[in-house]
């Protein structure tokens, strides 16, 4: 059975939110998958070299960056691990129209990893088409 990580920040639950319908969407593929789902504080960076397929959850913060404090310390100690990774990055955000996403699909790229698809952004607490969404990345994600 192959295993998917899915690791996320969330400040408000929105984004964990969005982990978890990813997850179910993991679960409902026609492929024998399961999702293994961290917040960025319950999981080692090092653990990220177990797995090769990664979805990566973070909402913008301050002027449309990652969050500074948890996540993107722990970002930046995942990145020696992403080469060769299929990856898929999630958030949510609450102004400025998501430029913050863009720049990190352009670093995962850096990073060497396969950037799966396009970041799936929601302005602020995701409602059912964007849940729906995650729902059908995840399933996707699975069956990649």
């Amino acid at each position: 059975m192959e295993k998917i990580l899915i690791v996320y920040y969330s400040h408000t639950g929105n984004t964990q939110m969005m982990a978890e319908a990813i997850a179910e969407g993991i679960s409902k593929a026609k492929k024998e998958t399961e999702a293994d789902v961290f917040s960025v504080s319950l999981i080692n960076p090092k653990r990220i070299a177990e797995y090769d397929k990664i979805a990566f959850g973070c909402p913008a913060s301050g002027t449309e960056n990652l969050e500074d404090n948890e996540f993107e310390p722990f970002f930046t100690l995942c990145e020696k691990f992403l080469k060769g990774k299929k990856i898929i990055l999630f958030g949510s955000y609450g102004w400025g129209g998501g430029p913050w996403m863009k720049e990190w699909e352009e670093r995962v790229k850096k990073d060497g990893a396969e950037l799966a698809a396009d970041g799936l952004i929601t302005m602020d607490t995701p409602g059912g088409d964007c849940l729906n969404a995650c729902i059908e990345l995840g399933k996707w994600f699975a069956e990649l």
